[in-house]
């Protein structure tokens, strides 16, 4: 039976000696019958595979298709296709390239494992260059100005002790000495010794923003972000979330942030855990996340760290 093909689907089909079915690990395949097409064959009829055939009662002819939507192995359910045709190699995708700000999709769940969707994180945010002397710079700076800085020592004014001369001058063969106090003699003064003072520096707005930005890219990379949809937990007790983390592989602390307050539900089920620590999204920090291998966060602490990422800096 004779019938048209249009000019762009002839010079898709190669010649019958050139081709040569072979088994490739994106692949599915339709036959036609001339009959079924009954003189009409266009681009809207066509499946989206990349390999199909078809005959018309004498040598069948192979056409092949640039792109493909539709991902085939032996273990999927291909309809009436051969399995034995199907190529059993695993399909790898590319590894991401990491720090080209590039927006990720995670998937968004809960303690439970129920799937809520996906949540689309800001690549400005969650994908940014690796710096470790960013992180540096700003884990000494939270280190330094947290430390409380009350050391104090004693000076010789401050010390307890007579001011009198212990003896004279001269005569007595002992060196010469002015006051028991001084910092030569047991229980007198220490000089150049500390004094309570703050030990915080300088850090720029920018620089600690970034470091933020650096750490939460880092987890995003190493799949150690969890998005959850929200952080509750049917009651107190703490062994809703030792079920929890014992489901978790390769995970030994875990860091979780909720957007507001924190519930007290879970304030009481992980405060006997030494391996889960909570925080909400305005005290999240670099040095915090670092001790921390694995971090959780609920859906609106993502969007407020993300709206306060977009907040311009006040100068």
């Amino acid at each position: 039976m004779a019938f048209s093909i249009s000019r762009g689907i002839a010079r898709s089909f190669g010649s019958l000696s050139a081709l040569r079915f072979r088994a490739s690990p994106i692949v599915t395949a339709h036959s036609f019958q001339a009959s079924e097409l009954s003189g009409r064959i266009n681009g809207d009829n066509l499946p989206h595979a990349e390999c199909f055939s078809f005959s018309t009662g004498g040598p069948a002819f192979l056409g092949f298709q640039r792109f493909s939507t539709t991902i085939l192995t032996p273990d999927s359910n291909g309809g009436d296709f051969p399995s034995d045709l199907l190529s059993s190699k695993t399909v790898l995708t590319p590894e991401r390239t990491i720090g080209i700000y590039e927006d990720l999709v995670v998937p968004v769940s809960n303690f439970h494992n129920e799937d809520h969707g996906f949540m689309v994180l800001a690549g400005d945010v969650f994908d940014v260059p690796i710096r470790k002397d960013i992180i540096h710079r700003v884990v000494r700076w939270q280190l330094a100005k947290r430390q409380q800085g009350t050391h104090s020592t004693k000076t010789i004014s401050e010390v307890s002790g007579t001011g009198r001369k212990p003896w004279r001058q001269k005569g007595t063969g002992r060196a010469r000495h002015g006051t028991l106090r001084g910092p030569q003699f047991r229980g007198g003064a220490t000089m150049h010794g500390p004094k309570p003072r703050s030990h915080a520096f300088k850090l720029n707005k920018k620089v600690r923003r970034f470091g933020l930005k650096i750490a939460l890219s880092a987890r995003a990379a190493e799949g150690k972000l969890l998005v959850f949809e929200d952080l509750e937990v049917p009651t107190h007790k703490t062994k809703n979330i030792v079920n929890y983390v014992n489901q978790m592989e390769n995970a030994k602390k875990f860091l979780l942030v909720d957007g507001g307050p924190i519930n007290e539900k879970l304030k009481l089920a992980t405060q006997n855990l030494h391996y889960v620590n909570v925080l909400p999204s305005i005290g999240l920090n670099v040095y915090s996340i670092l001790q921390h291998d694995t971090l959780v966060m609920s859906r609106d602490a993502v969007n407020r760290i993300v709206e306060r990422m977009h907040t311009p800096i006040n100068r």
